[in-house]
């Protein structure tokens, strides 16, 4: 055998040795990670990430049994539970960089309870069509420019529109900007609907921001009307439209969530849509609460959002700036929302929002 003939070969086993020590390599390496995986030790890591993960995903499972009797703490946590879903990549950095597989494992609580309460929000649900386009606005009482905003508003292309939180001192302007687009409106208070059908048997709704002994008394005049009823004539058929501003909620030392007074608005908001004859009725306004919030069951229970049927996303709509949650609300009885979407932002703090609606 010649010099070259002998390079060749033992290049040539040179190969065949790596070719053939290359499955045992790979069977190492997974024998490796299963021994590692299964060392009491690669499950005891990480123990409070563990704990957290479970706290968390139990949290938001049995959220209704977080009590309100303190504080309404579980108004506030059922008020931004989808936000708690940030935590859960937050765990999963910490689970990875402690090499807990615990910790992984315990997310999968968390995840699959957050899937299940706010999966279905993620994709887009509207689809074409709708008879009626309707806009709600908190319009702000510092709005600095009220003109702008009406413009905005008109070009949303609206049917109905209502704002809440008009300042007595931009009455006048929301009404002559919107004039040339809708023929009729009405204004109760520091609320309004504005439409380009005939509007009929419109009148005030109280809302229980007047209360105790002697709220009784008081003449209607003296308190502040934040909430109307009227009926829109289409052509088919009436529909009852209410358009509601509910008092603000705040945070306190001493009241914790402060919801009672809101909380007594969504009650008469709630017995007066129960009270309805007519089928079709529609709920336009801030709320200041979200509909995952305990307080609004009995009025979920009887109305449809319709950013929830028929929306893209949260649709959040406070504050304009950083929008955190939706307290701003289209409900709908009797007829079907085709979609819903938030408008951009104007001179208020809130953000409009828009829904097609379809009998």
């Amino acid at each position: 055998m010649t010099q070259v003939d002998t390079a060749e070969s033992a290049q040539d086993g040179g190969r065949h040795q790596d070719t053939g020590s290359g499955t045992p390599r790979a069977g190492a390496g997974v024998r490796r990670a299963v021994l590692a995986v299964t060392r009491p030790e690669f499950w005891r890591r990480g123990p409070l990430l563990t704990a957290s993960a479970l706290l968390l995903g139990l949290l938001m499972l049995l959220h209704g049994s977080v009590p309100n009797r303190i504080g309404h703490l579980g108004s506030l946590v059922e008020t931004f539970l989808p936000w708690f879903g940030l935590f859960v990549p937050v765990l999963l950095a910490g689970a990875l960089l402690r090499r807990s597989a615990a910790a992984v494992v315990a997310l999968l609580l968390p995840v699959t309870v957050w899937l299940n309460l706010f999966g279905g929000l993620l994709g887009d649900r509207s689809h074409t069509g709708g008879d009626l386009t309707l806009v709600s606005h908190n319009v702000g009482a510092d709005n600095p420019d009220p003109t702008a905003t009406a413009r905005d508003l008109v070009a949303s292309g609206a049917d109905v529109l209502a704002l809440e939180e008009i300042a007595p001192e931009a009455t006048g302007t929301y009404e002559r900007e919107l004039a040339g687009t809708y023929r009729f409106h009405a204004v109760r208070g520091t609320v309004g609907l504005w439409s380009r059908l005939p509007l009929s048997d419109t009148r005030r709704v109280g809302i229980d921001m007047d209360y105790g002994p002697l709220a009784g008394t008081k003449p209607v005049d003296t308190t502040e009307t934040r909430a109307l009823r009227t009926t829109v004539t289409t052509d088919r058929g009436p529909l009852v439209v209410y358009v509601a501003h509910l008092a603000s909620v705040r945070v306190t030392p001493r009241d914790g969530f402060g919801t009672a007074q809101r909380d007594r608005g969504v009650q008469a908001i709630g017995r007066a849509v129960a009270a309805e004859r007519n089928g079709r009725v529609v709920l336009l306004g801030d709320l200041n609460g979200t509909l995952d919030d305990r307080a609004f069951s009995g009025l979920g229970a009887r109305m449809t959002s319709a950013q929830d049927a028929a929306g893209d996303g949260f649709g959040f709509t406070w504050p304009a700036g950083f929008p955190l949650a939706r307290i701003d609300q289209i409900l709908v009885r009797g007829v079907r929302p085709a979609s819903s979407w938030v408008l951009p932002a104007t001179g208020s703090d809130h953000l409009p929002v828009a829904a097609r609606i379809s009998w």
